[in-house]
């Protein structure tokens, strides 16, 4: 049988012990063989065995036990759990042939340059390195750094091409996220409650000067004056 029960055995000595299952029908369920059955009822095998209930523990249902207890002939089916329980793994890190260890320090050095917005942590999976090592590359404080010359990770067998891709396509999508937005100054969209602001006043026109009179009222004597004729003390002209 294919699909037998957690610990079988012991599920053997409780149906035993609690059924009226023929031998045959308890070896199949348990994925055992039938003399072995007999042995456990017998007491010669398997003795101080504790008995396990498969239906406390959801492997079988009274249901598929009295079915089979009625018909000789029916072989019992194990029970499905109804809810799967998903366990997350951690991934193991990633394994670097020791023939290629002494070349992660050149693709580090090409990574760093090439692609300054991968992170160390994205490094370090990528490449199967930590990031003590990756920071002693970028500032030039590795053991080795005289030696040290960028290549391609693709190109020394550390990752695929589609692994770099994905590494880089994704570092540089974080980087455009968190790089904020060109701000643009904005007018500020007049409500109800805004006044409009009021014109400048017009700077008074500056007052002209009073306008000179053309000519002055003219004095006769001294008109006659200046037209040669002389004038007398009592104020009569004198004839020439």
């Amino acid at each position: 049988m294919a699909d037998t029960p957690l610990m079988p055995i012991a599920t053997a000595v409780w149906l035993i012990d609690n059924t009226s299952l023929t031998f045959e029908q308890i070896a199949d369920f348990c994925g055992l063989h039938t003399l072995r059955v007999k042995g456990i009822a017998d007491g010669d095998v398997d003795i101080g065995v504790r008995g396990i209930d498969p239906i406390s523990n959801h492997q079988l249902t009274r249901e598929e036990i009295d079915k089979a207890q009625s018909d000789p002939d029916y072989r019992m089916k194990l029970s499905r759990p109804k809810t799967v329980v998903a366990t997350k793994t951690k991934k193991a890190p990633r394994y670097t042939p020791v023939s290629k260890r002494q070349s992660r320090p050149d693709a580090i050095a090409w990574i760093v340059r090439n692609h300054p917005e991968v992170s160390d942590g994205q490094i370090g999976k990528l490449l199967g390195t930590t990031k003590p090592t990756i920071q002693s590359v970028r500032d030039r404080t590795h053991w080795n750094s005289s030696n040290i010359t960028p290549q391609d990770p693709v190109s020394l067998g550390l990752c695929s091409q589609m692994e770099l891709d994905a590494v880089v396509k994704k570092a540089a999508a974080k980087a455009a996220k968190a790089q904020p937005a060109d701000a643009s100054p904005t007018l500020k969209p007049a409500t109800d409650g805004d006044a409009p602001a009021p014109a400048p006043a017009a700077a008074p026109a500056a007052e002209e000067p009073p306008a000179k009179e053309e000519e002055e009222e003219l004095d006769a004597d001294k008109v006659f004056a200046k037209l040669g004729g002389g004038s007398t003390g009592d104020g009569e002209s004198t004839p020439h």
